[in-house]
């Protein structure tokens, strides 16, 4: 069951690359199994990146863009509805701060998902992923120290769980992507530690998946997300997980894979889940949409990985 549950592509995301039919098309001849569709959702018009500025973009824009996608994803869904790969249609929520809840939840009821990923890419309304500088500006506004900061992140994404209760939570500890702590234990610090054992814990309750993101091997981090401290716990709480590439590209399309399967044998995951269409329900928000999940030494076995 080769897969990936979060994927963009540069017809309708600035910082990507390839037509979202290509992605397709590529996934499928590399024999994915389960393709999540999970564009960016548009943002408000003070919160466009320096890359959409630059471009003179504006909201109406983004939304525009989102509409297309959403038709286009359709489309791709049905011309691959008989085929060997199963296409999911998605997005990647960005929770900014408090009224964003309005937003998304106004996306949510205008489209008809199968799922979506939760997300936190900006602490202070500032993006802590897009540069070093962005990042810095973040940490100053938090008190000066990456400590600080940290707290601040996970505190905003419980903000994001309790009120949207994601059915997959998108790079966990995205975080560490820009820290110079990005490689260390997340326990050092006690008061990130307990807001991340509070996060888990809530997502375990609620019955969401964590996403193990081999995007993080891509950018050079010696761990994806989220670190194996982390993915104890959650296993210990009989928390779930799933895998995504995070692709932004034809060429990301499960790129450190073989890493992140080596990763989950060695953090002792069993299971690895996945969504599919099915009779049933996994959530009333996503009809027909079921929850199943393939042994870890069984996935591994898969052709793809070899």
């Amino acid at each position: 069951m080769p897969m990936s549950h979060h994927s963009h592509s540069g017809e309708f995301c600035n910082h990507g690359e390839n037509t979202l039919q290509e992605v397709v098309q590529a996934a499928f001849a590399r024999k994915m199994e389960v393709f999540v569709l999970t564009e960016h959702m548009p943002r408000e018009q003070q919160d466009l990146y320096p890359e959409e500025i630059a471009k003179g973009l504006m909201e109406k824009d983004l939304a525009e863009t989102f509409d297309k996608y959403y038709k286009e994803a359709t489309r791709l869904q049905k011309e691959f509805q008989n085929s060997r790969i199963e296409i999911l249609i998605g997005t990647e929520i960005d929770w900014i701060r408090p009224l964003s809840k309005d937003w998304i939840k106004s996306l949510l009821n205008r489209y008809r998902f199968d799922l979506f990923l939760g997300s936190v890419h900006h602490v202070h309304a500032v993006p802590i992923d897009y540069d070093d500088s962005t990042y810095v500006k973040a940490r100053e506004i938090s008190g000066g120290s990456d400590e600080r900061l940290f707290e601040d992140y996970f505190d905003l994404q419980y903000e994001m769980l309790r009120a949207l209760q994601p059915p997959i939570v998108g790079h966990f500890d995205l975080i560490r992507l820009k820290s110079k702590h990005s490689d260390e234990d997340l326990r050092h610090w006690t008061g990130v530690w307990q807001r991340i054992l509070r996060n888990l814990d809530f997502i375990a309750n609620y019955g969401g998946v964590l996403e193990l993101n081999s995007a993080a091997l891509r950018k050079g981090l010696k761990e994806p997300y989220p670190r194996s401290e982390v993915c104890k716990e959650f296993l210990a709480m009989k928390g779930r997980f799933t895998i995504a590439d995070d692709s932004h590209s034809v060429n990301q399309l499960g790129t450190n894979y073989v890493h992140l399967l080596k990763f989950a044998e060695d953090t002792g995951i069993p299971n690895i889940t996945y969504f599919k269409r099915g009779p049933q329900t996994f959530d009333q928000r996503f009809p027909n949409v079921i929850i199943e999940a393939i042994s870890l030494p069984e996935l591994q076995a898969k052709d793809f990985f070899r």
